[in-house]
């Protein structure tokens, strides 16, 4: 099929490499430039390089709800839209440029997480099962008819980036599969229970000592890579990349004995970082902070 392609960041590129390998890409389209990294360079979207690297038209769009785009996606010719972590809203005369419509690939089971970060708010909310669905898009926030959907287990452990990592590919095959059985596949609405998952804010990896430590090990999971779970110690602002829910028992925040290091109490349990770090210096491990923060049992640290 003559498809036109949506997608902006990594996550996406599975999905691009599977589609442009299967059927025709009529055109991509992305976000624009912006600045990132350290020096706030003007940066290409990662979908726009894979897109210029295959020799293929690119358009980036600030708005697609501005005049004059419904009518210039039409006369592409595409059969079908493929948008995946595109990053806007489309209008609806904008979903239904293509002659069959949009279709999304997205990171959850819906109706559950419907919203920009489906991947981070299932870990933080302590899924243990997540997966990818493609859905007819409607003018909705991910509310469209259903047409397949795939399962995969939350590992104990993982982060948003690793599940991330995972969910990607699945998104490609599950869109694959949804391209080639358009004709005969049903699709179904959505029934109700839906949940939301608002795009990250970095207040939302402030770290509550206050709740139960599994719940603070979810945050801190949900949290990486970005915005970060993060606290305030005698030795300054601190990020927790990875941690484990232990037993222990104090006031919540206040380093406690564990073993050979410490722990974090928390509201149930405690908290074990595994891998920190320091505003502006690198990440290391937990037991070798401690030992540059000179922290002992019964310092307090607090919400960022």
């Amino acid at each position: 099929m003559k498809v036109l392609f949506y997608g902006t960041p990594e996550f996406a590129l599975p999905a691009f490499h599977a589609v442009r390998d299967a059927h025709e890409i009529v055109t991509v389209v992305t976000q624009p430039d912006r600045p990132a990294h350290r020096g706030q360079k003007l940066t290409p979207p990662a979908v726009k390089v894979a897109a210029e690297a295959a020799g293929l038209p690119v358009l980036q769009p600030p708005r697609l709800r501005d005049p004059g785009w419904p009518e210039r996606l039409r006369v592409l010719g595409a059969e079908v839209a493929v948008v995946v972590a595109f990053g806007q809203i489309l209008p609806q005369a904008v979903l239904d440029a293509p002659a069959r419509g949009s279709i999304n690939i997205h990171g959850s089971l819906l109706p559950k997480y419907r919203g920009a970060a489906p991947i981070q708010w299932a870990i933080i909310r302590g899924e243990t099962v997540t997966g990818i669905t493609t859905f007819q898009m409607d003018a909705g926030m991910d509310t469209g008819a259903m047409l397949l959907q795939a399962e995969t287990a939350i590992g104990l452990e993982e982060t948003a980036g690793e599940l991330s990592a995972r969910l990607a590919p699945l998104g490609a095959r599950v869109i694959l599969d949804t391209l080639a059985r358009l004709d005969t596949l049903r699709a179904t609405p959505q029934p109700e229970g839906a949940t939301l998952a608002p795009r990250l804010k970095k207040s939302d990896g402030a770290l509550d000592w206050s709740r139960p430590a599994r719940d603070l090990v979810n945050l801190v999971r949900g949290c990486n890579p970005w915005p970060g779970a993060t606290t305030s110690t005698p030795a300054g602002p601190l990020a927790v990349w990875r941690a484990r829910a232990v037993e222990g028992a104090g006031a919540p925040g206040t380093l406690v004995a564990h073993e050979r290091t410490l722990a974090i109490a928390t509201g149930d349990g405690a908290l074990l970082p595994l891998e920190v770090q320091p505003e502006s210096r690198r990440a290391v491990a937990w037991d070798e902070y401690l030992r540059g923060a000179r922290l002992t049992a019964g310092r307090a640290l607090t919400a960022s």
